[in-house]
This record gives structure tokens, sequence and C-alpha cells, in this order.
């Protein structure tokens, strides 16, 4: 059966930032509808995980030397009144989630509102959202999105996954894309929803991306396990198959010499160093963290375990939808984005906003777009009466005629994605020649999926062939950018170009979908002097 609303503000995406966006846009006097892909409330990385956020008091000295000090991380990428903007709207935002939450209390008496325990803290948001009127469709993911003759967006459409079924559209006048990043299916806890739909539906609309070169974050974890708590391999010695302890460098981020280490054969871990006094609360701080070695009757303080590196993509790298106004704006009228769907790069740069940045900026993105896309409501209405076309091509409506096994298709582009984007080689240590090899990959791919990749008539193939899509046009972006910037910056290294190039200070912008192009950005030039030389 159908579903057909009509509504001020649709969000799509239920995670941390979807569920701060319909908040403040109900709180702002909208009429809201939240689609989530799963169950808002569980689903997403924050769900499984114990979120910090960047927390710095109100002291102007403070303030000013938290943004100096992350602007000096950022390579010069980060825009400092971002920061700023930031800190003060995570400040004020996040003790409103009070009611709904028990946070701990210091010994002083004082809550302690910026470190949140990721189920609780989605089950609140739920909560809050509802309690401010938000209308939830859980497991209904977005297959599209909906424009006016203008181009500005209309809402969106999807399908639901439980109850009665049936599609559902959603007319709306503003919508908010928090979709979260892409995680290129690399088993990462909590990213089976991360697949870049909203990345997708966007640029289907006329969105660009910037920062998609940025997407080779990566966390430490036991081989046999996808939970990737870093903190506690912070007292980790590694040791190779022989017993010989792998020198990590002395840095805190252990990736690279990792990586390399297990391109040659099989790593191990052991977490001796570890505190007694910590190891005692470890169950309490993050309780999943032990599940797994439990199962294996593995003590990991005195025993050797294997360890992997599951690849975060965009999800802890900084690449996403550019925006164009403080409100989070799209280059799509009417279209905002927020959390992991955004870019990251106005508080990280060319680094990862790991925890604490990215959760803050969950929380101020979400608040932003939900409150613009309220005004916005408001001040033009929802336009229902008007004629719309659907956005959506690859994966919904192939352009040369259905295949008939779309689910072998389906599979082998997910794979084929997982092939070019997961290896160590070619995502942790790139080379032009591999980037390009790679790239003409995935050309081939795309092709596939925009003539030939049907959605066919059971729900779960219709969603998991739009996620194929998302997937090969997510990695497109990320290859065609990581290409293009000829130089070593923060996450993204190029082994045949090891340092930084003063013609790339800049961040890079990517659309695109039957041909991808990489633009640089010039509102991100630091100098008068620097000069980009990407087409």
């Amino acid at each position: 059966m159908s579903l057909h609303l009509e509504t001020d503000v649709l969000i799509i995406g239920g995670g941390l930032a979807g569920c701060w966006a319909a908040v403040a846009a109900a709180r702002a006097g909208a009429e809201v509808v939240l689609a989530d892909k799963g169950y808002c409330g569980t689903s997403g990385v924050t769900a499984t995980a114990g979120p910090n956020h960047w927390w710095v008091p109100p002291d102007p000295e403070k303030r000013a030397q938290a943004v100096r000090d992350r602007d000096a991380r950022a390579f010069g990428l980060a825009d400092p009144r971002w920061m700023a903007r930031i800190i003060d709207t995570t400040w004020r935002v996040l003790p409103t989630l009070a009611d709904y939450y028990r946070h701990s209390v210091t010994a002083g008496g004082v809550p302690h509102y910026q470190s949140l325990r990721g189920p609780e803290y989605l089950r609140a948001l739920r909560r809050y959202a509802e309690t401010s009127g938000v209308r939830i469709l859980d497991h209904s993911p977005a297959l599209e999105l909906l424009l006016h003759v203008d181009g500005s967006v209309a809402g969106a459409r999807g399908l639901r996954r439980q109850g009665e079924g049936g599609d559902w559209t959603v007319r709306a006048a503003g919508v908010v894309v928090a979709t979260g990043g892409c995680a290129f299916l690399s088993k990462l806890l909590g990213s089976r929803t991360n697949t870049g739909d909203g990345h997708l539906m966007a640029a289907e609309a006329g969105a660009r991306l910037s920062g998609m070169e940025f997407s080779t974050y990566h966390t430490v974890a036991e081989r046999h396990s996808t939970q990737t708590r870093s903190a506690s391999y912070a007292f980790a010695d590694y040791f190779d198959a022989d017993g010989r302890q792998i020198d990590t460098g002395g840095s805190p981020d252990v990736t690279l010499p990792l990586a390399r280490a297990l391109l040659a054969g099989p790593v191990y871990a052991t977490l001796a160093r570890m505190p007694a006094d910590l190891r005692a609360i470890l169950p309490q701080i993050q309780p999943a963290i032990l599940l797994p070695f439990q199962r294996q009757g593995i003590d990991p303080f005195t025993q050797r375990f294997p360890i992997t590196l599951h690849g975060e993509g965009t999800v802890r790298g900084t690449g996403g939808l550019r925006l164009v106004d403080d409100d989070c704006q799209t280059d799509v009228p009417g279209l905002y984005a927020a959390g992991d769907a955004a870019t990251r790069e106005l508080i990280a740069g060319a680094t990862s906003g790991g925890g604490a940045q990215n959760s803050a900026w969950a929380v101020s993105s979400g608040t932003w777009s939900g409150q613009a896309a309220a005004r916005l409501a408001r001040a033009q209405g929802r336009r229902a009466h008007q004629g719309v076309e659907a956005a959506g091509g690859a994966g919904l409506r192939p352009a040369a005629g259905a295949l008939k096994d779309a689910a072998a298709l389906t599979r082998q582009l997910t794979d084929g994605v997982r092939a070019e984007m997961l290896p160590y080689d070619k995502i942790l240590f790139r080379r032009g020649p591999v980037l390009a090899q790679s790239l003409a990959t995935l050309d081939g791919l795309w092709r596939d999926a925009r003539d030939r990749l049907a959605p066919g008539a059971a729900a779960t193939a219709r969603v998991r062939a739009r996620e194929a899509a998302a997937l090969v046009a997510c990695a497109r972006w990320s290859t065609a950018t990581a290409l293009a910037r000829g130089e070593t910056r923060g996450l993204h290294r190029r082994e045949d170009a090891p340092g930084l190039s003063p013609n790339l200070a800049h961040r890079l912008l990517t659309g695109g979908l039957d041909t991808v192009w990489v633009r640089a950005d010039g509102t991100t030039q630091r100098s008068p002097t620097q000069r980009s030389n990407v087409a």
C-alpha cells in the first residue's frame, strides 16, 4: 500500500545528525517527517559507539586556542569560523537532551554532557524527536529525490520494508540528507546502511561533493570482529607471525606501519600495557569491546590475538556533499546536508574529525540544517500543488533495458567496488597508475549500473540495487579526486608524490554521473599565490 505525505521538512536518515535535524526543525515550528533506512535509534555507526563531543567552555581564549590547535592539524583546508560556530552550537544544544538521557555526573555534581553511550544516546534522541512531534518512518529507505521544474527539491520517494509495505512519497518544502558516510561495505560495525545513498541522490539533483579523496581512515580491530574502538589500542603492542615486535614509529597513528605489515603476513597484538584501573572499568566504558575475545576464549591482556584494519571510507574521513552557506544547504535549493553526508573539511581539513569533532559536527550541522529547512517552509510554503519529477537514475531506471539477472549484477558491482576501495595497497598507498586503472574499472561498473541495473520487484532487491549504484558512484568520486590530488596531504597519501604541493592547498570539488569531473574550490585558497593546475 502506497503512503503519500505532505510536510514542511523531510529528514532522510535517522542517525545522530538526522535526529538532531528533526528535533531542530520541529522545535522551530515545522511539521517534520523522518525516514530511516533502518530503525531510528539503532541504525548507523553512532548507535554502536561511545561518542565524545568537541566540548570547550565559553571562555574566549580557550575556544580560540581550541580552534587554532585544530586548524594547525588540518593541512590548510579547514575554516576557523566554522570551527568556532560548531563549538558554540554544541555547547548550547547538547545539554537540551538532558530530559531524555541520564548523563553521568562528576564528583562535583556537574553533569558530564560531552561523552555519551551510543545506544542510549540514539534511543534518547528518538524519544526527543517523537516528543517534539516528528513522524518517524522506520525501515523506509529513500531511493530518490523529487524536484520542482525550477530545480529546487520537492521531497523524496522510497519504500517501506515492514508493515503493509509499498512505496512512500513525501512532498516537502525542505529536505535534509543525513544518510551518513560511505564505508564501501568494509564490515565496519554499524556501517551496513552507510552505502552513499544520499550522496548519489543529491548528485543526481545537481549537488557537488568536496574532499572525497580523504576517504582512507582505517581502525584496528581483532581480526574476526567488526569492533573498532581505537582508544583501547593506544596500549597495544604489535607482532609479526615470527613474534618480532613491529615498530609503529611512536606515533598515535599506527595505520601505515600496520598496513605494510599486514600486506606481508598476519599481525598480532596484545593489550598488556593497559593499566589495571582502566581494565577494570573497560566493560562500563566500552561494553562490547571485550565480547569478541570472550567468545573465543582469549585474554587480550595476556595473550596475543590477530588483528585487521577496517576501512571507514567517508564515515571518519572528511568527504561529502559540498555546503554553499551557513545553513548547510547544498547546490540544490532547499536541499541540506548534515553529519557524515556532508563534507567535514570545514572542521577537519585533510585529517579525520575522529569522534569528538565529528560528533559535534553532527549536532551542529543537524541543528543548522533543520532550523534552515523550517525557515524555508515558513517562507515559501510546501508547493505541494506543483508538478515534480523524479531525479533517480542508476539502479532504478536502466538506460539500455533491464538485465534479467539483476541480483548477479548487483553482486558484481558491490564486489567490484570492494576490490578497488578496500585493499591496503590501493587505498592507503596510492599511486597514479593504480588509481587510473581503478577509475577505469569503476567507470565500467558505472556503465553497467546505469545501463542494465533494474530494481526488481522485491523490496530488498530494490534497496540493494540502489545501494550498488551509490557505492560505485562514491568510489568513482573518491578515486577521481585522489588521482587529481598529486601530493600527500593528511589522510591522502601518494607513494609517487610524498610531499605537500603549494599548488594544491585548496579543496577539490567533484561531481558528475556519466562523466566525473574534478576542479579546485577557489574559496579555500589560503594565499593569493596558491593556484591549482587541476582541470
